[in-house]
């Protein structure tokens, strides 16, 4: 596993962002798809249907992104068989491995912002009132709770499965200093 100091030993073509929910996976995705010019399709983009149930056609479009020669994705839906089919084709994961208190912060403020803002999000959705934060087990700031540990156990697994070289960022200035470093020597 490689640190945010380490150099890349390759130039990743299709790279997987691992992380817990609204710790920044899809911002990274985001500018490594700049740097590196590679396609970025939003995986949630195609899970999230109407209504935020997922869409029949979710497992044919993550195929098609795998099937692409240079991507980046987030890395997750692994309950529906999405995980898999990015982990199989990728060559890089990237783990942003913060601590809860960073990762927690930022969902709230992201959850927040949407829900007042109703932001429109996959399929005309909106983030759930504030409120059934309380009635609901499957709020996003309940499933935050839950599943925040999970990298810890699954990232060890998926890696060795596929074979993936991974680089593990365990704070947002760590993460900085990659792009700035290794990610930027890559690009040049």
């Amino acid at each position: 596993m490689l640190s945010a100091d380490d150099p890349l030993p390759f130039a990743p073509r299709r790279i997987v962002i691992a992380g817990t929910t609204g710790v920044g996976k899809s911002t990274l995705a985001r500018r490594l798809a700049e740097l590196w010019e590679l396609e970025y399709t939003e995986l949630d983009s195609l899970f999230h249907g109407a209504g935020w149930t997922q869409r029949p056609e979710f497992l044919d479009d993550v195929r098609r992104v795998a099937d692409v020669d240079r991507w980046v994705s987030e890395w997750g839906y692994f309950s529906s068989g999405g995980g898999q089919l990015l982990g199989a084709r990728a060559d890089l994961a990237v783990w942003l491995d913060f601590p809860r208190r960073i990762a927690r912060t930022r969902l709230l403020r992201r959850t927040l912002r949407r829900r007042i803002r109703r932001e429109r999000l996959w399929n005309d959705n909106v983030e759930p009132p504030l409120w059934t934060v309380l009635s609901d087990p499957d709020h996003i700031l309940r499933w935050e709770m839950r599943t925040h540990g999970t990298w810890k156990k699954r990232m060890p697994v998926v890696a060795a499965e596929y074979d993936l070289t991974v680089v593990r960022i365990t704070h947002p200035r760590d993460l900085e200093r990659w792009l700035e470093g290794p990610a930027a020597a890559v690009a040049r």
